[in-house]
C-alpha cells in the first residue's frame, strides 16, 4: 500500500541534500551555460547554419536534454549512497511498500531534473528566443516527461549496483554515448548509418526532438524536428512505463 507521507519525506530529503551540496548546485548551473556560450561559440565558426538561426539556438534543445540526462541519472546515485551507508536497508525494513520507495526516488529525481532543465528556459532570451506562454507550458510538460523516463532508467541501473565506483563507471559508459547519439549537437542524419540505428533506441533522441518541435518550430529537417511530435511523446511514454515497472520489480527483488 502506498504511503504518501513517506513519498513526501523522500522527496524533501533529496531536495535538502541537493541544495546543501553547493558544489553540485554550482556545477548544475554552470555546465549547460559553458556548453552554450563556450562550446557553442567555438562550433559556430565551423558549422554552416541558415542566416535566421545561430548554432547556439540550434543546440539549446540538446543542452536542455543534456541537463536532464545528467541530473536525472546522477540523482539516482543516492540509491547507491543510501545502500553503502545503510539508510536504504532502513527504508526497506520500514512498514512501507517497495513501490513507495520507488515512487519517492522517482518523483524526487524527476522534480530535481525539471528544476534544472527549466533554468535554461530563463536563459533562452539571451539566445534570441521569445517564448510564448504556450511554448513555455509545452516545454514544462516535455521536460517533466523526459525527466521521468531518464530517472526511471537510472533507478533500474542503480538498483543492481553496490558501490559508488561501479555507478560512476557505468554512468560514464551510458551517459556520454546517449548524449552524443541524440542529435543534441548535430542532426541525426549526419551520422553514419550504423550510428543512426543506435539513435532510434536512444530515449534522449525523442526528448530532444520533441524540444525542437517547440523551440525550433520554424526550422525544417534536418535542423528542426525529424520525427512527428506524437511519435516522440509516445516513445518517451512507453520507455517511462517500461523503466518504472522494471525499477519496481528490481526493488521488490532486492527487498
Amino acid at each position: 500500500m502506498l504511503s504518501y507521507k513517506a513519498i513526501y519525506v523522500i522527496i524533501i530529503r533529496e531536495f535538502k541534500r541537493f541544495f546543501r551540496q553547493r558544489g553540485r548546485l554550482l556545477v548544475t548551473i554552470s555546465r549547460p551555460l559553458l556548453w552554450i556560450f563556450i562550446v557553442g561559440a567555438g562550433f559556430t565558426s565551423m558549422v554552416n547554419m541558415p542566416s535566421d538561426i545561430s548554432y547556439k539556438q540550434f543546440i539549446l534543445p540538446g543542452i536542455i536534454g543534456m541537463t536532464i540526462l545528467f541530473s536525472s541519472i546522477f540523482s539516482t546515485i543516492s540509491v547507491v549512497w543510501d545502500r553503502e551507508f545503510g539508510f536504504l536497508r532502513e527504508m526497506l525494513v520500514a512498514p512501507i511498500s517497495r513501490l513507495t520507495i520507488v515512487l519517492g526516488k522517482l518523483l524526487s529525481g524527476t522534480a530535481l531534473s525539471v528544476f534544472q532543465g527549466m533554468i535554461l528556459l530563463f536563459v533562452s532570451p539571451l539566445l534570441g528566443f521569445s517564448l510564448s506562454i504556450n511554448q513555455f507550458a509545452a516545454m514544462l510538460l516535455l521536460i517533466m516527461l523526459l525527466s521521468l523516463a531518464i530517472t526511471a532508467m537510472g533507478l533500474v541501473i542503480a538498483s543492481y549496483l553496490t558501490s559508488l565506483e561501479g555507478f560512476n563507471v557505468i554512468m560514464n559508459f551510458i551517459v556520454l554515448p546517449m548524449f552524443f547519439l541524440s542529435g543534441a549537437l548535430y542532426p541525426v542524419n549526419k551520422l553514419p548509418l550504423m550510428l543512426q540505428y543506435l539513435t532510434f533506441i536512444n530515449p534522449l533522441s525523442y526528448g530532444i526532438d520533441a524540444f525542437k518541435h517547440v523551440l525550433l518550430v520554424s526550422m525544417p529537417p534536418p535542423l528542426g524536428a525529424e520525427f512527428p511530435l506524437i511519435f516522440d511523446i509516445g516513445a518517451i511514454l512507453a520507455f517511462s512505463l517500461i523503466m518504472t515497472l522494471l525499477a519496481g520489480l528490481s526493488f521488490e527483488r532486492k527487498g
